[in-house]
């Protein structure tokens, strides 16, 4: 390797360690800032906070490694453009593409390497960080509850004075209230001197066993005046046990679970194989759901085609049956036929429409899991073409601006990285929705930012700058040139 190839290298991983280093740092934070509800307050020890965010660590990658190239390489090549070391490389027969020749090479690795982490590390990090997760409150049975302030644990809202013991289980001070089923206020109030939770690792249930307290229940009488009256009716134990959910401590949507539950947690061959078990089932559901609808209609068996088969077979000429269109197919039957016929239709259009109704969220959300599987494929295969294509949109703008540092060049790296991930992030949506296929809604990103990245290789390469300002500047100046000789010819005059 020539010396000007080592040069420019060892500036450019200086620049990039230095970058991604930071922003790994920031979005680790951001991470910690989304997640902060389900550490703080839980008595977690250090161990497993580490834990958690190294398990998260992976799943920041495909945002801060392309940010990191595209901005080191607008501060690098920016950097060498402002001190004319690129001038004296020029004067020396060194063009724009031997100078990158070697970070080309560098970038393609990494992109290779990229990909190959896509589809291996972050699978595998995204399945222990979600059984992490899950899995948190049987390992630390305490953190399900928070000392000193209400915490809701499904139905119930539990309060406790004091935690103590190894692991945080013994209670002191323990109230509970019990929500309404139907969401609003409080049917039940539980007030207990101490108590105790344990928990298993392999159960979802979380035993809290109650001491010395009092249970008061709301009492609906029958009659309203009795109802004004407020009455309830209170009972004393010694002990108390009560089950309590832990599915219930992490408050993730459907569409997080099935997100995290299948996808995120699949390699490509893995994703390809659960592809084709989803797409046959989802083919034979149709199939089965369109079968089962057309059955119900009774058009092959049922008695109208009968009625009407008959009704060909033996009133209507056969000349007729071949030729002729028939506008009216009731009109030779009498009107307790007809009403019987539209009955029947009726009652089969009402059964297909509620069947149809019944059916589609669910069809809709299998539609929906299959995008997202292909959504994961297309996206390991992106997340290397970004690092490429970042690195084809910051060399040359950084030889353009001819400014290094941290000023210009994070301006216009994160107006390109915003345009980048909200393109993407509006793409995939709209795969999800099932308004594009999943290559367009991935890829949309990435096909609109190629040939600018095109562009600016074309304009760097052939000394161009960045906004050709004459064929701006040339129409305003003549428009100016042609009022003051007016107005000159005007003064003249006079």
């Amino acid at each position: 390797m020539k010396i000007l190839d080592k040069y420019l290298l060892k500036t450019f991983l200086i620049t990039f360690t230095s970058v991604f280093v930071i922003l790994f740092f920031i979005f680790i934070l951001q991470t910690v800032w989304l997640f902060i509800a389900e550490l703080a307050g839980k008595d977690l020890d250090l161990i497993l906070i580490l834990k958690f965010l190294m398990y998260s660590m992976p799943n920041v990658v495909p945002l801060v490694l392309p940010l990191s190239i595209l901005l080191s390489s607008i501060m690098t090549f920016g950097d060498l453009s402002e001190n004319y070391e690129f001038a004296a490389m020029k004067s020396s027969g060194v063009s724009l593409q031997r100078a990158m020749k070697s970070l080309i090479v560098f970038i393609a690795i990494l992109s290779i390497a990229a990909f190959t982490f896509a589809n291996n590390v972050i699978p595998y990090s995204s399945y222990k960080f979600t059984s992490f997760r899950q899995n948190i409150a049987q390992v630390k049975p305490a953190m399900a509850v928070a000392e000193g302030q209400f915490s809701e644990v499904g139905p119930f809202n539990i309060k406790v004075e004091k935690k103590s013991g190894d692991k945080g289980n013994q209670l002191t001070g323990v109230t509970i209230h019990k929500k309404k089923a139907e969401g609003n206020g409080i049917s039940n109030v539980i007030k207990a001197k101490s108590g105790k939770l344990l928990s298993s690792e392999d159960s979802n249930i979380l035993q809290l066993v109650l001491y010395d307290g009092y249970q008061y229940e709301d009492v609906i009488p029958k009659k309203y005046e009795e109802r004004r009256k407020i009455p309830f009716a209170k009972s004393t134990f010694k002990k108390y046990t009560m089950n309590l959910d832990l599915s219930k401590l992490n408050k993730n949507n459907a569409e997080e679970t099935i997100t995290l539950g299948t996808n995120s947690m699949l390699n490509i061959k893995e994703l390809s194989y659960t592809l084709d078990s989803l797409n046959l089932s989802y083919t034979n559901e149709v199939v089965s759901f369109a079968e089962n609808i057309h059955s119900r209609s009774g058009i092959d068996n049922g008695p109208m085609r009968e009625s009407f088969r008959s009704f060909e077979q033996d009133t209507l000429p056969k000349k007729v049956l071949k030729k002729e269109v028939i506008k009216d197919l009731l009109h030779e039957f009498t009107d307790v036929e007809k009403a019987r016929f539209l009955e029947l239709a009726y009652n089969n259009l009402t059964s297909a429409n509620f069947s149809i109704l019944g059916s589609k969220e669910d069809m809709y959300s299998k539609r929906k899991n299959i995008n997202n599987h292909y959504i994961a494929i297309h996206e390991k295969f992106v997340m290397g073409y970004a690092c490429l294509l970042m690195f084809f949109i910051g060399a040359p703008l950084g030889a353009i601006i001819r400014k290094g540092g941290l000023g210009l060049p994070i301006v216009f790296a994160v107006l390109i990285f915003i345009t980048f991930h909200f393109t993407n992030t509006f793409g995939k949506k709209i795969a999800q929705e099932d308004g594009l296929t999943p290559f367009l809604g991935v890829w949309m990103s990435s096909i609109i930012l190629t040939p600018f990245a095109l562009l600016l290789t074309y304009r760097a390469t052939n000394d161009i700058g960045l906004i050709n300002m004459d064929v701006i500047l040339t129409p305003i100046q003549n428009a100016f040139k042609k009022i003051f000789t007016k107005n000159k010819t005007k003064d003249n005059v006079h």
